[in-house]
C-alpha cells in the first residue's frame, strides 16, 4: 500500500497517512520511539527509501524510526489484510505438512485435481491470489481439519473503530 501523505495529532497522539483514498490512524503508543512533550516530532516524511509504503519521523533528540503502512492495516484491522495473513499462515503450515506427509507432490496433484503449477502456487506464501477454499482443499488431502474459531478481541472496547 503506497502512502500519498502523512501527519500527526499531538493532542490525539496519532499518525494519520493516507492511502487507498481513505485516512488511517496509529497511535504513539504502540511506537518503539515514542515521541513526547519533551521530545516531540521534528521531521516526519514519507520515505522513498521504503518505496513509500513506510514513513520515517525524528524526535528533538534526534532518534528517529520508520512505521510501514502494513502497521496500520493491522492496527486497524483491515479486512483484505486479516485475509493475506490467514493465507500465508496456511501457506506455511500447508508447505510444514507437505514435507512431513510422505506423499508425493504427483499424488497430492492428482488428489486435488490441479497441476504441479498451481500446488506451487498454492505452496507459494508470497502468493496472496489463491482462495481460501484451494488452501483448504489442499490441506484435507494432506489429513488437517482446519478450524475457525471467533474470539472477542482483548482490547475491543478500548479503541474506537
Amino acid at each position: 500500500m503506497k502512502i500519498k501523505s502523512v501527519s500527526y495529532n499531538n493532542r490525539k497522539k496519532v499518525f494519520i497517512i493516507t492511502a487507498r483514498g481513505r485516512g488511517w490512524s496509529f497511535p504513539y503508543a504502540k511506537l518503539d520511539v515514542k515521541p513526547t512533550a519533551d521530545d516531540p516530532i521534528v521531521n516526519l516524511y514519507v520515505d522513498a527509501k521504503l518505496a513509500r509504503e513506510g514513513f520515517t519521523y525524528t524526535l528533538r533528540s534526534g532518534r528517529e524510526d520508520s512505521v510501514l503502512a502494513d502497521q496500520f492495516l493491522d492496527y486497524n484491522r483491515d479486512p483484505n489484510y486479516m485475509r493475506d495473513m490467514m493465507l500465508y499462515r496456511l501457506s506455511l503450515e500447508a508447505q510444514k505438512r507437505v514435507a512431513s506427509s510422505g506423499l508425493a507432490k504427483r499424488e497430492i496433484t492428482l488428489r486435488l485435481g490441479t497441476s504441479a503449477s498451481q500446488l506451487c502456487r498454492l505452496l507459494d506464501q508470497t502468493n496472496y491470489r489463491k482462495s481460501i477454499d484451494h488452501m483448504l482443499a489442499l490441506l484435507q488431502v494432506l489429513d488437517c481439519e482446519v478450524e475457525l474459531s471467533v474470539h472477542p478481541r482483548a482490547s475491543a472496547g478500548r479503541r474506537a473503530a
